[in-house]
């Protein structure tokens, strides 16, 4: 059996160092913004070259804490992919602005900026990009609009811990980046956790109140706000983990590399500009073979998966209030992609026997 990832081999190469830090976390008792959410926070942001990084419970509230930011709200049009987690668009939702799907890019994936710029109106105030897979959106592209028309660019970085472009670090182009730590992430806590970056002073301390239920000052409240709150014993593990977070991303490039260099001539391998450095949260290739692929695969107890079948303008939740719109290399990309296993702990011997099942088909 390959899984699509193994959270149990890497948790017991960190089990040494992960219990005793949790030992003591459970003997210190500050579990609500205790000092390892504090530490993280500081040490995420020297990392991500950021001035503030405001730990929250998970990656979608980070996505609805940063709109809300921004000042998005009613009346507000936000541009942003359909191809992409359901997180992306629901914040948009929560907030009661209005979602504008743009098409995306046929390599990337990620948001074409020509295809942006089409729907910017008056009414736009933000574009939510997506650096999908943990390949990096074109923030030059990107930044270059949200200038001309005087718009926010907020960063949806879910997938991206780690990546970057000329050495910048994804989450720290906008004015804000937001991050999950779902535990299959490549940096993951072991439940639910999220982060908002901005070098904004006052954004920074606008998240802080919200995500703490409106509250500056203790018991004192200016402001309808949340409970979303980074865990502390989840902080104590993601501290453990960002220290290795180089590491892991070397290795999703191994594994991702060894797909690519040895499935090339078979399929539509990832695609990386030498710009920006894709970590492969998730392995993501194209093939019209993809049905005879995944059953081979699955013959063979190796784990597949397809990210995403059902674009987000053709979910049910969604799909009335789209129904007149076309994006169609959303539609082409989601009928062609699939998903291979993509670990830093995955042998070379694994992935040359998931390449070999795929090139059985062949």
């Amino acid at each position: 059996m390959i899984p699509m990832v193994n959270l149990k081999q890497q948790y017991q190469d960190l089990k040494s160092e992960i219990e005793p830090k949790m030992l003591q976390a459970l003997e210190d008792a500050q579990f609500i913004l205790g000092p390892n959410v504090q530490a993280f926070e500081k040490e995420a942001a020297e990392y991500l070259g950021v001035k503030h990084a405001i730990g929250v419970s998970n990656g979608t509230d980070a996505l609805h804490l940063a709109l809300i930011g921004a000042g998005i709200g009613k009346g507000d049009e936000v541009i942003t992919s359909a191809f992409t987690f359901i997180a992306t668009a629901e914040a948009i939702s929560y907030t009661g602005a209005t979602i504008k799907f743009a098409d995306i890019d046929e390599k990337t994936f990620n948001l074409d900026v020509a295809e942006v710029e089409k729907l910017i109106t008056p009414k736009t105030k933000a574009i939510l990009a997506v650096h999908l897979f943990g390949q990096p959106a074109d923030m030059a592209g990107l930044l270059a609009l949200c200038q001309k028309h005087d718009i926010a660019l907020i960063e949806d970085a879910a997938q991206s811990f780690g990546a970057s472009i000329d050495g910048k670090q994804t989450g720290s182009f906008g004015l804000a980046g937001c991050f999950s730590f779902f535990p299959s992430k490549n940096l993951g806590a072991y439940g639910d956790g999220g982060m908002v970056t901005t070098n904004d002073d006052a954004m920074a301390e606008n998240i802080k109140a919200l995500r703490n239920h409106g509250s500056r000052v203790r018991y004192y409240h200016s402001e309808i706000g949340y409970n979303s709150r980074l865990d502390e014993l989840q902080a104590v593990i993601l501290r453990v983990k960002l220290k290795n977070i180089d590491k892991y991303s070397e290795g999703r490039r191994r594994v991702g590399h060894g797909y690519s260099n040895a499935l090339k001539d078979l399929v539509t391998v990832p695609f990386e500009d030498n710009i920006g450095t894709h970590v492969y949260h998730q392995y993501t290739l194209l093939s019209d073979k993809r049905e005879a692929i995944a059953k081979a695969l699955t013959d063979k107890n190796i784990a597949n998966a397809i990210y995403y079948p059902v674009p987000l303008h053709r979910q049910d939740v969604y799909k009335e209030e789209f129904k007149n719109i076309d994006l169609p290399i959303t539609e082409k990309i989601s009928e062609l992609c699939m998903s291979l296993p993509v670990f830093p702990e995955l042998e070379d011997e694994k992935v040359a026997e998931v390449v070999a099942t795929i090139k059985s088909v062949f």
